[in-house]
């Protein structure tokens, strides 16, 4: 486990530089943005881009033997057994399409597991944050994930892989599946966001495919903390390079799981005929 003085810098940097780039990007985000297409529908801003540079240069400022890897293509590789993971704007095409929902989500790992985590909503000025064996909290509220024990009364978030059009089958049967077994389904289009929203009880259950280290990283932590449970689809530790991971408040865990396998055994059938 972290010392406190350990986290409390890990933390106040990691907080510092998520507001600072929030700053950047609320000061931008009425303007038309230069887009690029890195599939056919994922898409980069030109303030994707500054937001990362920004948090590189002072994540790396205080802390210049760590290793950090970002969305936008930063690779800082000092072979340190602490790796900063940022996404500097998560909700690319919401910010994009002047859709107030996005976020900055930095975390950071020692040899690969989640210790330090922050999402910063700067639309609303919501600040997630914890660390391992040190709670989560929302703008000073310590987080504690629902008491939803009955799945169809629960609130799911999830979202859609950037490849859905290549591979629709698995993601649109969970979809549809979870649809008719919960009381309703969010889709709102920022992971980071959505786990911690897990974590602070406003939604029961999340699960993706295609998500990458730096969507799930700082959210793994702040849901571990809040008491509830992440996994792969087998029910393994979560992966951050897995490439699939539920979360939920723990009491709906083995139901939802149950039905990813069962659905995934249907799709891949039908797939073979």
């Amino acid at each position: 486990m972290m010392k406190d003085s350990e986290y409390q810098s890990y933390l106040a940097v990691a907080e510092e530089a998520a507001e600072s780039a929030g700053k950047l990007l609320m000061a931008h985000f009425t303007e038309r943005h230069q887009v690029e297409y890195k599939g056919k529908t994922n898409i980069v801003t030109d303030m994707d881009r500054a937001s990362e540079e920004l948090i590189k240069n002072f994540i790396l400022a205080k802390f210049p033997n760590h290793s950090l890897i970002a969305e936008e293509g930063t690779r800082s590789d000092s072979r340190s057994s602490w790796q900063w993971f940022v996404d500097p704007l998560d909700g690319t095409t919401n910010y994009a399409r002047g859709f107030p929902w996005f976020a900055i989500s930095i975390a950071l790992c020692h040899d690969g597991l989640p210790m330090v985590g922050v999402v910063y909503n700067p639309v609303l000025g919501t600040v997630f944050r914890g660390g391992r064996g040190k709670g989560a909290f929302m703008n000073g509220r310590k987080l504690s994930v629902s008491k939803v024990k009955k799945l169809d009364r629960s609130f799911l978030v999830t979202g859609f892989p950037y490849d859905l059009r290549e591979n629709p089958r698995l993601p649109l049967s969970l979809f549809g599946t979870f649809s008719m077994k919960s009381l309703a389904i969010r889709r709102p289009g920022s992971a980071s966001l959505d786990l911690s929203y897990v974590a602070s009880g406003q939604f029961d259950g999340f699960w993706e495919l295609g998500l990458h280290p730096w969507d799930i990283a700082a959210g793994i932590t702040l849901i571990e903390e809040a008491g509830g449970k992440v996994t792969d689809f087998s029910c393994n530790p979560p992966d951050l390079y897995g490439r699939e991971i539920l979360a939920t408040n723990g009491f709906l865990h083995d139901e939802m799981l149950d039905i990813i396998k069962t659905t995934m055994r249907s799709s891949l059938l039908k797939s073979k005929k």
